[in-house]
This record gives C-alpha cells, structure tokens and sequence, in this order.
C-alpha cells in the first residue's frame, strides 16, 4: 500500500515534468508527511487539456452519503479496482496522475519491535508519476463539491521487494497520455497496462521514526539515518528518532 508520501516541490514544477496545458491551483506548501485525506497536487484530463489541481487523498464515489469512505479509500488495488464499486467508475472515466518527490515503507524489524520506516525515491530525483482515480463528490450537507483521488497498488518492484509486499503503481511517460484519455473506455486495455509497467529505477534510505507521527511534517522527515544507527536499531537498539 501507500499510507505515506512526499510532495515538497512548487507545482509549477510539477506542471512543466507532466506536460500540464494549465494549472488550477494555488500552491501547496510542501509535505514531507503527506497523510490521508490531505490535499495533494493530481494531473487530469479537462475537454482535451492536460491540468494540475489540487484533490484531497482519499476517494470519496460520487454516490457516498458523507466523507467517511475517504480515509478507506487512499489505495485502489490495481487487480481489482475496475471492478469495485467504490472505484468502477472512476477507473472508466476519471483516471489521474498524481505527482510526488517519494513515499515511505516501513521495515519489519521484529514482533515487539517499532518498524523502521524507508524513503522511496527515483534513482535519478525526477518527480514519481503515480496512477491515480479520481472523483468529484457533492456534499449533501452543505452542497460542496469535492475533488477527490486514490493511488493505484500493485506488486512492489526493485528497493521495494524486501520492504512490503504492495507499492504505488508508476507510469512510465510513455502510458501517460492513454492513462489520462477520458476517451479512453477499454477498461481491459487500462488495466492490463497498469498492470504490467516496470517500475522506474528506484533507491531507498531508512529515515527517522519523526515519520510515523502525522504532525511532524519536517524535511527531516527524508533525511538518511546514519548507516551505524541502522544497524544498532536492527540489532534491538535506538529508536531511530531525531532531536528536533
């Protein structure tokens, strides 16, 4: 799965990796602890042109009754999410990319033990182009419309294997312009194609447990644990935490 992610840069940059014919939004300020149900920058399709906006994580179907399928529907697996109901229609006809610098996995280090949590990234720093669903819901309450997303999972690749047994499904360029084709209606085509891409080269490092807490949304947060702290926090000590 993906609980935890990174979108530290302005979306400009964002606009100009992805190709974006406009922005609609203002500026985020940067994450480096997005958590579910945070607004987060996503790149849809609009009449024919590619735009950025922003949308809050976690998919509430255009059919809810209130928001509380939000904080469930963060990830959409990729087997299945063509066929969910809370995710069916969306997969046929509101697909999104949504940006981000990396995201984290946690390591399992033992049964009574506090994980050690990974930062994920792109080898070469490029912005990752995370497969996304998006929805537009109406408050019944209070007659808001609301921009939500979910991140597609898939089977984990590279760096990824020995830390988790799902990861965020990442397009490669070349698949962007069919992911995002509102035209596009070959729900069999779509899902084999996400299915099937090979992750970009990826790296990792362990960071410190600030992580773990929503609130601590530092740049620290992405910082390299010393190699001999690791190892000490494998071996049952240190609680890999930083002094802020």
């Amino acid at each position: 799965m993906c609980g935890r992610f990174v979108i530290a840069e302005p979306p400009d940059v964002y606009a100009d990796y992805f190709g974006v014919d406009a922005v609609h939004t203002e500026a985020l300020a940067p994450s480096y602890n997005v958590a579910p149900t945070d607004p987060v920058y996503a790149v849809a399709e609009h009449e024919g042109a590619r735009r950025l906006g922003t949308f809050r994580w976690g998919l509430i179907p255009f059919w809810s009754k209130d928001r509380k399928a939000a904080a469930r529907h963060i990830n959409a697996r990729v087997e299945t999410a063509a066929s969910k109901p809370a995710f069916k229609d969306s997969f046929e006809r509101r697909r999104c990319l949504i940006p981000a610098d990396g995201f984290y996995e946690w390591e399992v280090l033992g049964d009574d033990r506090p994980k050690l949590p990974h930062y994920i990234y792109r080898a070469d720093r490029r912005p990752l182009a995370f497969a996304g669903l998006w929805a537009s819901w109406r408050d019944p309450a209070t007659d808001e419309r609301v921009r939500t997303c979910t991140i597609l999972t898939g089977r984990p690749a590279g760096v990824v294997t020995d830390l988790h047994d799902r990861m965020p499904v990442v397009l490669p360029e070349d698949a962007w312009a069919a992911w995002l084709d509102r035209d596009n209606r070959d729900v069999a085509e779509l899902q084999a194609m996400v299915g099937s891409v090979a992750a970009p080269d990826l790296a990792e490092h362990a960071v410190s447990t600030l992580v773990n807490k929503v609130a601590n949304n530092v740049p620290e947060n992405v910082a390299p644990l010393p190699a001999e702290q690791v190892a000490e926090l494998r071996a049952g000590g240190d609680d890999g935490r930083l002094d802020l």
